[in-house]
């Protein structure tokens, strides 16, 4: 998971899909942490990216670093409820609680059944799970 984390870190802003209905949403997102052997990143409660991974979970994210190796991460999205992972979330990004003033409406979850793969401009990509 650290290889992932760590990925996602020096890319700096990545990008989850999901799906409305019958197509594919795509937005930039910056939060992550890792706690717990788990990569967890957030999203509001009350946006549309929550109501479309509630109605299907599968996801997938990809960020770019600037040597142009890019990370394909694919899985099933899994809400942590413990609000230690909210906390987390806003340690990680202290910002948030402008936002998130009430911290129930910060959804924190991670991947499950998951791949990920690193993969250069050129050439076959490397598990990094």
């Amino acid at each position: 998971m650290s290889k992932i984390n760590d990925f996602l870190t020096e890319a700096g802003t990545f990008y989850l899909a999901t799906i409305d209905g019958s197509q594919p949403k795509l937005r930039p997102l910056g939060l992550h942490f890792e706690l717990d052997g788990k990569v967890c990143f957030g999203v509001g409660k009350f946006k549309n990216v929550y109501k479309q991974m509630q109605a299907n979970p599968l996801v997938e994210i990809v960020a770019c670093k600037p040597d142009g190796h890019w990370l394909r991460y694919t899985g099933k999205a899994v809400f942590d409820d413990d609000s230690k992972y909210v906390e987390k979330a806003f340690e990680t990004m202290p910002q948030l609680r402008e936002i998130y003033t009430d911290t129930s409406i910060m959804g924190v979850f991670h991947l499950e059944d998951a791949t990920a793969v690193d993969i250069p401009m050129m050439g076959e990509g490397e598990s990094l799970l």
